[in-house]
């Protein structure tokens, strides 16, 4: 029997760790958590300074047993749960079921899996930060108030089955005033005026843009408006009033935080937060690289800071040093300006060791974690090398007083963007292009001023104001932090509540509210306007920050939301009437009782039902048709979805026809058999391969943009 048992929470961890340390310790998984508030009640005692009670969750008793009786048998039992909130929470309960004395340094953290991290935690055990503890204890009591006290409201009031939550009830205000503020908008017309131009004798022409009239931005806010200019300016000369030559120097960028990553996976991979949380749980926890080794591959994922240690800057430095040379080496580094909500737990998201190139590792990671660990990787070198360097140049050309802007910009040196290229937000085509192109030259002639120019030929262009982009997971996250609504190990499981609870969809990329998130918000906005407050939720935020640097306690802070809420929610049992919600009917015939079925939504997503429940408790999927015949026997495909939420092609007359497919079908057939063709993503290509077993017809084509969102 082992003399040390080490508990973590997942059993991948185990694994990992497990290489590291001799045959004296035993690695352990709590599973995550296995002690928890009942589903069924409350579980707070509200009259009792509102004590939690606490269960073991429902098919965790044999863990639980299991880790006692190997405590029992060790002499020494380190718990090593997440660096975070909940992971000393879980500690906590750990401690408690194995009956460790409060107090005892029993507790070990690391920022990231790796051999000298661990044991060197092993060597600084401390006891369990109570502070930690009451404020994960804080914010789960609070949750568990508002969602059990608002959401049979909404049963009584709307229907069966809603749920309200603190902070999933703001990020739905956010994408439902988004959507408000969409419908509410009235475009206004501007028009674009832009002058073709080169110097004489020179073949390389250049765009001026109108910027107005004696060097007096001007906006043209009309048709007659542009051809009033058009008139002012016609056959007179374009001179050179203007010229500014200056050196520019971009920053790189900061390493990643949870926020910064969920985003920038978002943009640049169309990850889901979900999905990019996930994948990051892999590269930390560890995975088989040369010798079947078990190596953990980033730091902790849920981190607010963007704190390098100083050795890990050092060894960052002296890698770029040695592939990119001295003069790509940052400087001092930088500190990112502070936010009243950060709480620089850890440090940012990094590769554990720099070392482990991308390339060197590919073929030990799948496709997905290789994008996501390469992402990270170039992001933590960028952010130790040298600023890159422009020289740009600024023109002012006047026409019979009218003044053109002409801009240019030559990199001279790159600096970061040999490494790495951020992504952005912005919605329109024109903006995403020009932001992909922030490491190209957009040339410029030498110009002079007095300079006259040729003139070639001017376009104008009618154009419309545009409304606010719908959210993505990406602008949504970047909202509810720059708010300080939730922390980094909140923004993906909100999404996916909101999602899941068909409060919001998303097309694309986009969120929008539903029919019933809409009523459900109007709801909370006009009966329970603090909760769904931004800066109200953000103050809560803070004061759970402060239980956790002990500074106020966290039955205090519970105390001081319940008295007024409960108050607001007599008063909404009597404000609100009841709001008849009707289901979606569809076309489709339950064949057991004969009514046309309607649509439901459940815990994996819409699906069809009869309206007869619970007389009729006929239920079905969904039903797409992929456009495309099967290959195998003729019948419909249909586009299918896993109870995890994974779309795949399967066959109509399934299980008859066993035909199915994970990849979806192209806009084109087979040239050898006559098939559909199915898409497979291949990094910058896509694979076309025929959905015919027998044909082996396979092409190459290049991603365009469109495909690749």
């Amino acid at each position: 029997m082992a003399k040390n048992l080490i508990i973590v929470e997942s059993p991948a961890k185990t694994k990992t760790i497990g290489k590291f340390l001799g045959k004296d310790y035993k690695i352990e998984a709590s599973m995550g958590h296995f002690r928890d508030l009942p589903k069924s009640t409350l579980g707070v005692d509200v009259d009792n300074k509102f004590a939690p009670k606490y269960i073991t969750v429902k098919g965790r008793a044999d863990i639980v047993k299991k880790l006692k009786k190997e405590a029992a048998a060790a002499k020494h039992v380190f718990l090593a749960t997440d660096p975070d909130r909940e992971g000393e929470a879980i500690s906590w309960h750990l401690a408690f079921i194995l009956g460790i004395a409060e107090g005892k340094k029993c507790r070990i953290t690391f920022n990231e899996i790796t051999k000298d991290a661990v044991k060197n935690a092993i060597k600084e055990p401390r006891a369990i930060d109570m502070n930690l503890v009451n404020a994960q204890q804080g914010r789960r009591i609070l949750d568990r108030i508002v969602g059990y006290k608002i959401s049979p409201l909404l049963w009584k009031k709307v229907k069966k089955g809603l749920s309200a939550g603190r902070v999933q009830s703001v990020a739905s205000r956010f994408v439902c005033k988004r959507e408000e503020k969409i419908e509410g908008f009235i475009p206004e017309e501007y028009w674009n005026l832009t002058a073709r131009l080169s110097k004489f004798n020179d073949k390389k022409e250049f765009d001026a843009k109108y910027h107005g009239y004696e060097n007096k931005k001007t906006a043209l806010k009309s048709k007659e408006d542009a051809d009033k200019v058009l008139s002012d300016i016609k056959g007179q000369k374009y001179t050179v009033k203007d010229v500014k030559e200056i050196e520019k120097k971009k920053q790189a960028p900061f390493p990643f935080i949870t926020s910064t990553l969920q985003q920038e996976a978002s943009r640049k991979m169309g990850f889901s937060t979900s999905k990019t949380m996930i994948i990051a749980q892999q590269l930390y926890e560890g995975v088989p690289l040369f010798n079947g080794e078990q190596v953990g591959l980033i730091t902790y994922m849920r981190t607010d800071s963007t704190r390098i240690s100083v050795e890990h800057q050092a060894k960052a430095k002296a890698f770029i040093a040695e592939k990119y040379g001295e003069a790509y080496v940052g400087g001092e580094a930088r500190v990112a300006k502070k936010k009243a909500n950060t709480q620089d737990a850890h440090e940012a998201i990094r590769p554990s060791d720099v070392e482990y190139e991308p390339t060197k590792i590919a073929s030990f990671l799948s496709r997905d974690q290789l994008r996501l660990y390469k992402l990270i990787w170039e992001r933590f070198v960028a952010s130790q090398m040298a600023s890159a360097v422009y020289d740009t140049v600024n023109a002012s050309i006047e026409v019979n007083k009218h003044v053109f802007k002409a801009n240019g910009s030559k990199i001279k040196f790159k600096g970061f963007l040999a490494v790495y290229v951020e992504g952005t937000d912005a919605s329109s085509n024109e903006n995403e292009e020009a932001a992909e192109e922030d490491d190209k030259d957009v040339m410029m002639p030498p110009l002079e001023q007095g300079e006259e120019l040729d003139f070639k030929k001017i376009t104008h262009e009618q154009k419309f104001t545009q409304p606010p982009s719908r959210y993505t997971e990406a602008t949504l996250v970047k909202d509810l932090e720059e708010e300080g609504i939730g922390r980094p190990s909140t923004y993906a499981p909100t999404i996916g509540t909101i999602l899941a609870r068909g409060y919001v969809a998303k097309e694309k990329k986009f969120l929008y509210p539903t029919e019933l998130g809409i009523i459900v918000d109007g709801i909370m906005k006009n009966n329970f306007a603090q909760i769904v407050d931004a800066k109200f939720t953000a103050t809560m935020e803070q004061k759970l920050d402060e239980v956790e640097m002990g500074e106020v306690e966290w039955v205090q802070v519970v105390e001081d939301f319940y008295g007024p809420f409960m108050d607001n929610l007599g008063k909404a049992e009597e404000a609100i009437e009841k709001i008849e919600l009707k289901d979606e009917e569809t076309d489709v015939i339950c064949e057991k009782c004969g009514r046309n079925m309607v649509i439901k939504i459940g815990k994996y997503g819409k699906f069809m039902a009869c309206p007869g429940f619970p007389e009729c408790r006929n239920a079905k999927p969904i039903l797409i048709e992929a456009g495309v015949s099967c290959p195998l026997c003729g019948e419909n495909v249909l586009i299918k979805k896993t109870k995890k939420g994974k779309y795949y092609l399967g066959c109509s007359k399934n299980p008859e026809c066993g035909f199915m497919s994970w990849d979806m079908p192209a806009k084109k057939d087979c040239p050898k058999c006559g098939k559909f063709l199915l898409q497979k993503n291949a990094g910058k290509n896509i694979i076309l391969h025929c959905s015919n077993p027998d044909c082996d017809y396979t092409e190459t084509q290049a991603r365009t943009r469109n495909e690749d969102e």
